[in-house]
């Protein structure tokens, strides 16, 4: 939800490096950067925090309120990237941006289809599609939506809505083409490959004209009448 906020102990880097970076991830430690409040300063979070942090009611929205070596004062911050392990799965790197709460910042957040089985659309068959799944949003910090529901129930087929269509919370501004199509329904596959194999059918079925026929001879004119 937002405004949701949450507190992330972490602490100073001294030590930097690939080798110090390698230790901390088998300790179970996160390395990472916070920017935004000047010089940008190394951290390092465990792994297991960092995680509570960002499933929380918030996600990946929340307010992070970072306390640096557990000193009293809080930075609020968002999570700017993060790098996850290919193989393990785990977070490898996290970069956080220290931002003032009176300011608006620029977000991505996720588009949510709701009420899809009950579009018209899909009930006869059709299939429901989202070809963009993220929105980017302008709010405060704390008006950052976790995610954007859309409604598509009224979507018959062939029908489709667009970021115009999408209704936000007061003080949230899409920044995104109007017009940019979120969500569709198209007409069931088969029913497509139906029409396209009666349309061959039927212009297997026409007699092709040979080329360079001869044209039908005219009948002969009749013998003149004698008188």
């Amino acid at each position: 939800m937002a405004g949701e906020r949450t507190k992330l102990v972490v602490t100073k880097r001294e030590s930097l490096g690939s080798r110090e970076t390698r230790r901390l991830r088998h300790q179970g430690i996160v390395p990472g950067v916070l920017y935004g409040g000047g010089e940008p300063v190394a951290i390092a979070v465990a792994e297991r925090e960092l995680r509570r942090a960002l499933t929380g009611a918030g996600g990946l929205h929340s307010i992070l309120d970072v306390e640096i070596d557990g000193a009293g004062e809080t930075h609020p911050s968002i999570l700017k990237d993060f790098q996850v392990d290919k193989v393990r799965g785990g977070v490898t790197h996290v970069d956080l941006h220290e931002v003032r709460l009176d300011r608006t910042i620029t977000a991505s957040v996720t588009v949510q289809l709701v009420n899809g089985e009950n579009a018209p659309g899909v009930r006869e068959g059709g299939v429901l599609s989202q070809p963009l799944r993220e929105l980017n949003v302008e709010a405060l910090p704390l008006e950052v939506p976790e995610h954007i529901d859309l409604d598509v129930s009224g979507l018959s087929i062939g029908g489709s809505l667009r970021v115009g269509d999408v209704v936000v919370p007061d003080g949230v501004k899409l920044l995104d083409d109007p017009e940019t199509v979120l969500a569709s329904v198209t007409a069931p596959t088969r029913a497509i490959e139906a029409e396209v194999e009666e349309a061959e059918e039927g212009a297997e079925g026409e007699a092709p004209a040979a080329e360079g026929a001869p044209a039908e001879e005219a009948p002969a004119d009749s013998p003149a009448d004698e008188g």
